[in-house]
C-alpha cells in the first residue's frame, strides 16, 4: 500500500532536502515555477526560504524526501503562493494539496488577498485552479498570469472541502 505524501513544515533548516527535490526538477519544471533559467538551487533557495514571514511546506515521502514545496511570501496587503512538485510526482493532486493548505495559513495570516503569477497556457496550474472551491480571477498580461481569490472567500471554501 502506497501512503500519500504528508504535508509538513520547512525552513531554513530542510535547506540541502529542499536544494535535493530542485535538483530532480527538470528545467522546463522550475522555468514553470520561477519563469526563466535558474542557476544552482544553493545560491537561490537559501534566501526563499529565510524570507520573513514567509510560509513554506513541503510533500514530504515515505522516505522522507521532500517531493513538493509550497511557499506564502507576504506582499501586504496580498501574499503570494507558488508551488514546485518534482517531475515524477506531478498529477498527483500534490498542488492542489498544497494550495489548499497554504489557503489556510493565508486565512489566519491578515491577508486580504492570495494571489499566483504563472505563465500563460501553463496547463499543470490550470488544473490546479479548477479544482478551486472559490472564485479565482485572473488577468493575462504580457504572456502572464496573475490569478488571485479574496481571502475571505477561502474560509466558506475550506469549511466546504471539509464536508
Amino acid at each position: 500500500m502506497r501512503r500519500e505524501p504528508r504535508i509538513i513544515p520547512i525552513g531554513p533548516g530542510d535547506l540541502a532536502r529542499t536544494v535535493a527535490m530542485h535538483r530532480r526538477c527538470s528545467p522546463q519544471t522550475l522555468w514553470s515555477r520561477y519563469h526563466r533559467a535558474m542557476a544552482d538551487p544553493r545560491t537561490y533557495v537559501p534566501t526563499l526560504l529565510n524570507r520573513p514571514g514567509s510560509v513554506h511546506l513541503a510533500a514530504q515521502d515515505t522516505t522522507g524526501r521532500i517531493v513538493a514545496v509550497g511557499h506564502l511570501m507576504p506582499d501586504h496587503p496580498a501574499v503570494e503562493a507558488a508551488l514546485l512538485v518534482e517531475d515524477s510526482w506531478q498529477g498527483r493532486g500534490l498542488g492542489t494539496r498544497l494550495l489548499h493548505h497554504l489557503g489556510r495559513h493565508a486565512l489566519t495570516g491578515g491577508w486580504a488577498t492570495l494571489y499566483g503569477l504563472f505563465r500563460s497556457g501553463d496547463e499543470r496550474i490550470d488544473a490546479i485552479l479548477r479544482h478551486a472551491s472559490v472564485p479565482v480571477h485572473r488577468r493575462e498580461e504580457g504572456g502572464a498570469v496573475t490569478a488571485w481569490v479574496q481571502v475571505h472567500d477561502l474560509e466558506a471554501g475550506l469549511s466546504a472541502r471539509r464536508r
